[in-house]
């Protein structure tokens, strides 16, 4: 019942390894073929995901049906003339590649695996990213705006309910977050030590060897800062804004941005795109930022406790959290498998009504926050109806209904592009 999301079907790794095999064509589909490994890879990697046998009876045909969909999807979106920009392109292809460097730890590690430089690793993805994003804007354009009304809700519930199955528990959920502050003194502190190995740099010290020695950017350290060329908009806006200010070859003043303070050394310049360098002297914030920000969110949760005003008031008012603050800290519905497990620890023990005590959070890359979580409701695990389920029975049937037409439309081009399956 799922509507299928297309992203990448064809990713960098099977380009590879249909380049050290002696392929057949398993598929024509317009003027686009689909190799024998391309096919095998994509069973592999469906068959990991689902953990099936790969050589489960059927699987291969239902694989190869879903590339030659895709493949009539992009036939199509080429009869219709829809384009994709350089900066589209250039957005995902930096994303993917940002993607494979987080998950093998480091650019060098991927340029290892895959036997070839970032830029080559880059060039190959770009003509299968854009014909990707060529097919995610037809199927928007197509199905985007597909919702059904209650009475279509109704009618799913009423037509599956008995394969819905038992609905798991879930919570409703609000937080309050604060972030600790360094203290101006403290900050001061690690200002000062990178003014002292920019001095250093100025009086001869070579940069690469002082960014492997003292920067703690993980990722560039060891290459020396080194950060590759980047467009304009990665960067936070205080290290962009010194940064595209240098000529090639200078190197900027102490540098502060909410990662820590940077020293940049600009080695190239090519349009909106850069290549620096940079040493990168995080703040550690110490145990009094710590404190001040667990006493603050107790002291909230005090006065809640006590009456005086609301959870989704002193939200709105004290919460660090962007995205929730506006909306009362509100982080909406989940099942229990949902939630990361120092929340479910939290949530895990509470009532309804109930509020934490003040926990640190991991928010990713090294930094951290204290939140205090509001049980707003807990719903056991139950037979799916239609008061308690309604927001996600229409999101099932909306899928529903999008997979139904799309099916339709798959038919309507099978019969108009040509295709071939030479199995």
């Amino acid at each position: 019942m799922k509507f299928k999301i297309f992203a990448f079907s064809i990713l960098l790794a099977c380009n590879i390894y249909s380049q050290q095999l002696l392929d057949k064509i398993v598929a024509v589909v317009d003027n686009e073929i689909i190799l024998k490994s391309e096919l095998d890879f994509q069973i592999q990697l469906f068959a990991a995901q689902k953990k099936i046998d790969p050589n489960q009876p059927g699987l291969k045909e239902q694989i190869l049906n879903n590339m030659i969909d895709e493949k009539l999807v992009y036939a199509q979106a080429l009869l219709d003339s829809v384009s994709v920009s350089d900066d589209e392109i250039n957005q995902r292809v930096d994303y993917q590649v940002n993607y494979f460097i987080q998950q093998y730890g480091s650019a060098e590690r991927v340029e290892q695996i895959y036997g070839m430089s970032i830029e080559k690793i880059k060039r190959e993805l770009r003509d299968e990213i854009r014909k990707n994003l060529m097919i995610q804007k037809l199927q928007e354009k197509k199905f985007g705006d597909v919702q059904v009304g209650p009475k279509e809700v109704e009618s799913f519930f009423n037509t599956f309910k008995d394969s819905l199955g038992i609905i798991p528990e879930k919570v409703k959920i609000a937080h309050i977050m604060r972030i600790p502050e360094a203290s101006e003194k403290t900050k001061e502190k690690y200002r000062a030590f990178a003014q002292a190995i920019l001095d250093s740099i100025k009086a001869g010290a070579d940069f690469a060897e002082m960014a492997k020695k003292y920067s703690e950017d993980p990722g560039s350290a060891k290459e020396g800062g080194d950060l590759g060329f980047v467009k304009r908009g990665v960067f936070y806006p205080e290290f962009e804004a010194a940064a595209f200010a240098l000529q090639p070859g200078q190197i900027s003043d102490v540098v502060e941005s909410p990662v820590g303070f940077h020293i940049i050394q600009m080695i190239e310049k090519r349009g909106e795109s850069i290549h620096t360098r940079h040493i990168l002297i995080k703040i550690k914030k110490g145990d009094e930022a710590d404190l001040r920000a667990i006493e603050f969110l107790s002291a909230i949760r005090d006065s809640i406790v006590k009456g005086d005003g609301t959870f989704q008031d002193y939200a709105k008012k004290y919460s660090e959290d962007k995205e929730t603050a506006p909306f009362g800290g509100e982080l909406g519905t989940f099942y229990l498998s949902q939630l990361d497990k120092s929340i479910l620890e939290t949530v895990s023990k509470m009532k309804d009504g109930e509020i934490s005590f003040p926990k640190r959070i991991e928010l990713g890359g090294g930094n951290y926050g204290y939140q205090i979580v509001e049980l707003e409701k807990r719903t056991p695990q139950h037979s799916a109806n239609l008061k308690e389920d309604y927001n996600e029975l229409q999101k099932l049937a909306d899928e529903y209904k999008k997979q139904q037409k799309y099916e339709e439309w798959i038919n309507e081009l099978k019969k108009k592009i040509y295709w071939q399956v030479r199995l």
